[in-house]
């Protein structure tokens, strides 16, 4: 059988494209740098939205919605913000036919809108913290677009809050770092990140610290997987977000921002694929196991085993296409990532057997139809926990220890290299991003996220990027 995707090996970015064309995943859109998310693709961002949304309502953020529309005074009420934004962002100058009074910016971000609304919502320390999050498109002009990567127009959570106190805002920032970001990556994406500190050159247009999560692709780059703001008082004070205190003072809140996006998508293709298709983390999988019937004849003990599967909680679904040639839809399902096949057989239910087809090394196992289901569950229990093992054991062995910023250059040529920031400093920064290399993140020997990039013996990533 011709090969159905460019060799990982061969041209990394072809293969991306290849996977995502040949499994159904997503199509360029009618305007340059625009995507159009397929069913595939969609119902596992759809998994996703469910589990982040829940994590970030646990958190004690509640959902809201925003116009996509933003006047242009309000981004130029923060000039940083602005500033950063401004290659990026798509303009709107005429509506109905006529040319409006004022441009009017289609939403790249809400702090600008969000803290206009903030100012009329909070009155008093009782208001605070006021913990908004919403899920949206957002549209940032892309001069080299790649589907799920980077587009013009994608979708995501942005959450923004407001507090009482810089130790609150900070808290809080933290805590959904941690609690939703890392935790949602790790335990459904089955993807291992370093959380850390961005640089000083590298942190978000208006922030006072950016927190990041990074992951390695199959390729040795790295992916910004998500981020999170101290916006400290700058957008209170842009956008006059007092409140009264307890002790009757007017003082200036503090706010925090945090996001993540179907940029998360392109992380779990480069993350898991290989060179038969996307790899799916059995938790994640919209379809965690398909119950293929090889030929006819055997469709009631397929339709048995599929019913026995739903019944014990696992989402399976029934091919019994047998129109459609076997080979071709063995192969769709390698494609789409599904973690189990079962396939079932005259030759399989003859002998009591049926066969199990694991996604993540491709091992074919028969086992009695009575043990299939536990055998099912066994395996998708076996493979969500050996994704991510697999995954950190190539980051890990992709990442080399230097001491030297010549070093740690020569070591991003292929995977991540880890330096003591001392040795970077803002000047080898400098020079890193010279050579389409950057600082990733910092952080502590211990492993936390340090409060400012001049804290003694932190460690840096480098790497280069998508």
């Amino acid at each position: 059988m011709a090969r159905v995707l460019t060799p990982r090996a061969e041209d990394f970015p072809r293969w991306y494209q290849d996977l995502i064309a040949k499994a159904e995943l997503a199509d360029n859109g009618p305007v340059r740098g625009t995507m159009v998310i397929r069913p595939t693709a969609y119902a596992i961002w759809e998994r996703m939205v469910s589990d982040m949304d829940s994590r970030i309502k646990a958190a004690g953020a509640e959902n809201a919605y925003f116009p996509l529309f933003i006047p242009e005074s309000y981004l130029k009420r923060e000039a940083e913000h602005v500033e950063g934004f401004s290659p990026e962002l798509a303009v709107v100058t005429h509506g109905g036919g006529k040319q409006l009074a004022e441009p009017i910016v289609v939403r790249p971000t809400s702090e600008t809108v969000i803290g206009e609304f903030m100012a009329k919502w909070v009155d008093s320390y009782r208001d605070l913290p006021l913990l908004l999050n919403q899920w949206a498109n957002v549209v940032r002009w892309e001069m080299r677009p790649r589907i799920f990567l980077r587009t013009s127009e994608f979708l995501w959570q942005e959450g923004h809050t407001a507090h009482a106190s810089f130790e609150d805002a900070k808290a809080y920032t933290l805590k959904i770092h941690h609690e939703v970001y890392e935790r949602h990556m790790r335990d459904l994406l089955a993807i291992p990140v370093v959380v850390g500190r961005k640089t000083d050159r590298e942190r978000f247009a208006g922030a006072t610290s950016t927190y990041t999560l990074e992951a390695m692709t199959g390729d040795g780059k790295a992916l910004q997987m998500g981020t999170s703001h101290e916006l400290g008082q700058n957008f209170a004070r842009a956008f006059e977000i007092f409140f009264s205190s307890d002790s009757g003072t007017r003082e200036l809140a503090w706010t925090t921002s945090w996001g993540t996006s179907t940029r998360m998508l392109g992380g779990l293709i480069m993350c898991h694929g290989d060179d038969n298709g996307l790899r799916l983390p059995p938790l994640l999988a919209p379809t965690q196991a398909v119950v293929t019937v090889v030929k006819t004849g055997v469709e009631d003990a397929a339709r048995s085993l599929y019913e026995d599967l739903v019944a014990a909680g696992v989402r399976a679904k029934l091919d019994d296409r047998v129109d459609t040639a076997f080979g071709r839809r063995a192969v769709d399902a390698e494609l789409k990532g599904i973690p189990v096949r079962v396939e079932v057989g005259p030759r399989d239910i003859a002998a009591g057997n049926v066969t199990l087809v694991r996604r993540t090394d491709g091992s074919k196992t028969p086992v009695s139809i009575g043990e299939a289901v536990g055998a099912v569950t066994a395996a998708l229990e076996a493979d969500q926990k050996g994704l991510y093992e697999e995954a950190l054991s190539r980051r890990e062995a992709r990442t080399v220890d230097v001491a030297t910023l010549d070093e740690a250059l020569e070591a991003a040529a292929s995977g991540w290299a880890r330096i003591p920031w001392s040795a970077v400093g803002v000047e080898g920064e400098a020079l890193a991003n010279q050579s389409a290399i950057s600082v990733r993140c910092l952080y502590r020997p211990d492993g936390s996220v340090p409060a400012s990039q001049d804290e003694p013996d932190l460690i840096a990533i480098l790497a280069r990027s998508y």
